[in-house]
């Protein structure tokens, strides 16, 4: 696994599988409460509506939707070039998931800018939706958790207040490799997989 230089001294992967998030895929029952939600308290501008093609729920060309025909599909810009997205799913024909269920989804985490991590506080208290927080969650940087009150997703916004406009989630969240090592050991103590596992590390 190689890996280069970042301007910041850490080593980077050369062959990274991803620029980001294209769409992260959420589901709701009520789509006209999770715009008024998105839009009206996170501040996502929506930038697509759509209904699936007829034949992609319940037919043979399904590649991975919902199992239902022609349901909403919106997408929403929530920053750095990805979007997130929902289905509305026929309500009732579907149960509320167990977010702790191994498959589940636990949380969303977005990185917020320090103007944006004030003003997402403020919106979620004028509408009385509650939060936890800011909670120091790393060195330099403090997060707030909520539901989604329209879904019940677990939502958390984090913030390195120190850095203004210029949030850099890789450098921030990345362990010396001594850390991470002595977690990893826990797991397997194969030198040439500890290696491989933590090239991307800082020393």
């Amino acid at each position: 696994m190689d890996s280069s230089p970042a301007p910041d001294g850490s080593r980077v992967l050369a062959s990274a599988f991803a620029r980001g998030i294209h769409h992260l895929a959420l589901n709701t029952e009520d789509m006209k409460a999770t715009i008024d939600f998105v839009v009206g308290v996170l501040g996502m501008p929506l930038i697509h509506a759509l209904k699936v093609p007829p034949g992609l729920g319940t037919g043979p060309k399904n590649r991975g939707n919902p199992p239902f025909e022609e349901i909403r599909h919106y997408f929403f810009d929530m920053g750095g070039d990805s979007t997130l997205a929902y289905f509305e799913i026929p309500r009732g024909a579907k149960p509320r998931t167990d977010r702790d269920a191994i498959g589940g989804m636990q949380h969303v985490a977005f990185s917020v800018t320090a103007a944006r991590f004030a003003a997402i506080q403020q919106r979620l208290a004028a509408r009385g939706i509650p939060f936890d927080g800011p909670i120091p969650v790393m060195p330099g940087m403090v997060s707030i958790y909520f539901y989604d009150p329209v879904n019940g997703t677990r939502l958390e916004a984090c913030c390195q207040p120190g850095q203004g406009d210029a949030q850099a989630v890789v450098p921030a969240c990345a362990q010396p490799r001594g850390a991470a090592l002595a977690e990893l050991r826990t797991l397997n103590d194969n030198p040439a997989w500890l290696a491989e596992m933590t090239a991307a590390l800082p020393e």
